[in-house]
């Protein structure tokens, strides 16, 4: 029997632009260059000295964090039962967000962020949703929808970051500048970030100031700030107690905000293993870093609160130092050590406060212990993984506890008098401030912090 063509019924219509497997190749594009993006940023925090940066950087990183993952797991449904996400012909459109990672200054890291790679993944979400079918892409509409939002509140805040730094370092503006537009071009001639297949440069511009990524081993710190290698007497002086009442408060805003080592760490090694452990270790590496950002902000606005200026406040180092020229496995044995050597002792501290009726201070350590609880379960979840993949290179947890205990210990035993000496007058004063001061019941009049 003979069909005739023209009496098909028509199916012609605009939901129809993308078939299943075009909508997985466009999607996958997505996740892949949020991938690249989210190793880059976490590799830079170290190398970034502005507090605000720092500390926000994490949470926009755990934002296209969970975009990414949205992503992925739409390309898998899509896909089934293949499991693959390869670059393939993507490579071109890769290779170029991989360069962001080596920009020569922070400043230029982040300008490229601001100039160029967050406005064309916001352009390319624009671009999908504004074509979507409603019925078929549904599963991945609300995700691509907020990260819309997400990125355009991004743009804002890092162009505004951007002429902060070069105002604050005048001297990498026109540097950063040539950075940026250069990505600028290189984008552009692999096609940019659409929904057709970009394609290789047919003759790739140069790069000004290209530098190969390498992690901070002496990390960037806000001047802002009180800088010292030891940011509490009792870690180097055993006759200083860690304190009750006022000093158990003091010291405990000091601590959480200086957990900025362990934001840096914390991103040290999502860029380090990322590559050897896969999406599931970005997605825990990011989120343990994000928290961890949170908690120094707890303890800045703590102190903020408590009428603190910025450099009244130590911010030290010693505990990044401590792992300067170690393989990135001690950065991780770390991090790990830390939680689970301090976790112990949240619980107590945040009964102290509560009988204080300080209940700001029992609030961020009741949820401060509530994150290290997880992350003591990634920590062992991926240094286990990591010993699997590589047992002659990688120690078994105690044996890097112990490592640990002793680069730390090293560290400490190395402090200077004029070191003990000025981190004890930095205490006292803050001490003999906040003795005048008070807690006046619930601090009134504090501002908290509001991201951005």
């Amino acid at each position: 029997m003979t069909v005739n063509s023209n009496r098909y019924l028509p199916g012609a219509h605009s939901r129809a632009r993308f078939l299943r497997l075009d909508a997985a190749t466009i999607l996958k594009r997505f996740y892949l260059c949020e991938r690249s993006l989210i190793i880059g940023q976490s590799g830079w925090l170290a190398g970034i000295a502005a507090l605000e940066t720092k500390m926000t950087l994490p949470r926009f990183t755990w934002q296209d964090t969970l975009t990414a993952h949205a992503l992925r797991e739409r390309v898998f449904e899509l896909r089934y039962p293949r499991r693959m996400l390869e670059i393939g012909e993507d490579a071109p459109l890769i290779e170029v967000f991989d360069e962001s990672a080596h920009a020569p200054s922070a400043q230029a890291f982040i300008l490229a962020l601001a100039q160029v790679f967050k406005p064309a993944l916001l352009s390319a979400y624009r671009s999908y949703v504004s074509c979507a079918d409603d019925l078929s892409d549904g599963p991945i509409l609300r995700a691509l929808n907020l990260a819309i939002e997400e990125k355009e509140a991004q743009i804002a805040w890092l162009e505004s970051q951007a002429e902060a730094m070069a105002g604050s370092e005048p001297e990498h503006r026109r540097e950063a500048e040539r950075w940026a537009s250069a990505l600028a071009e290189r984008l552009e001639q692999v096609g940019g970030l659409t929904l057709e297949t970009p394609h290789a440069a047919p003759s790739p511009n140069d790069l000004p100031g290209h530098r190969p990524f390498k992690l901070a081993e002496v990390p960037a710190r806000d001047p802002r700030f009180h800088l010292c290698h030891y940011y509490w007497p009792d870690i180097v002086d055993p006759n200083f107690a860690y304190g009750e009442g006022i000093n158990l408060q003091l010291r405990s805003g000091v601590s959480h905000l200086n957990e900025v080592w362990a934001v840096e760490t914390g991103g040290a090694i999502l860029h380090a293993f990322a590559d050897d452990l896969g999406w599931e270790y970005i997605y825990d590496a990011a989120r343990w870093t994000y928290d961890e950002s949170r908690h120094v902000l707890m303890g800045y606005e703590r102190l903020r609160a408590w009428g603190f200026a910025l450099d009244e406040m130590p911010l030290g180092s010693y505990i990044y130092d401590s792992a300067a020229g170690q393989e990135p496995i001690v950065r991780l044995g770390m991090l790990h050590y830390f939680e689970t050597k301090n976790i112990g002792n949240k619980v107590k501290r945040a009964e102290a406060f509560a009988q204080y009726q300080d209940r700001m201070s029992q609030h961020d350590m009741e949820f401060d212990w509530a994150d290290e609880t997880i992350h003591a379960a990634y920590g062992k979840r991926w240094h286990t993984a990591l010993h699997e993949k590589f047992p002659d290179r990688i120690p078994d947890m105690e044996g890097l506890h112990r490592r640990c205990d002793e680069l730390v210990a090293e560290e400490i035993a190395a402090a200077t008098d004029a070191e003990r000496a000025d981190i004890r007058q930095v205490a006292d004063a803050m001490i003999a401030k906040a003795g005048e001061v008070g807690l006046k019941g619930s601090a009134q009049g504090a501002q908290p912090y509001r991201a951005s």
